[in-house]
């Protein structure tokens, strides 16, 4: 997957917004207004800070090379991906998906209502 593919996978979630918070070449999605991916513009290879439960983050980063403690975020509830190659499209849109449900468990029942 590429920097374009996962942009346009993210924004056509329901409710997610883009934008630069941070910087010109941090690029975010949010769900109503909570983070749940972010990446670097001027990374040479494609890598992504995803939200994920603190025993499986653990797990994920023993069984891949590529999934790392997330970058400039809390260890223990963010991985930074590193999308090499070294699995599948679709665990990593697994992995987006996780990420972006995590974020909305976390939301108000009035907002979680209003996503389905």
């Amino acid at each position: 997957m590429n920097i374009e593919d996962f942009r346009a996978y993210c924004i056509n979630k329901a409710c997610v917004t883009e934008g630069f918070p941070f910087d010109k070449t941090t690029l975010v999605f949010k769900v109503c207004n909570k983070m749940f991916a972010l990446t670097g513009l001027d990374n040479l290879q494609l890598q992504v800070n995803l939200k994920c439960d603190p025993e499986r983050a653990i797990e994920l980063r023993e069984e891949y090379e590529s999934i790392i403690p997330g970058y400039h975020m809390s260890k223990k509830h963010w991985n930074t991906v590193i999308v090499d190659g070294s699995f599948s499209d679709d665990f990593f849109i697994d992995l987006i998906d996780n990420s972006y449900d995590l974020v909305v468990k976390s939301l108000p029942k009035k907002l979680r209502e209003e996503l389905k």
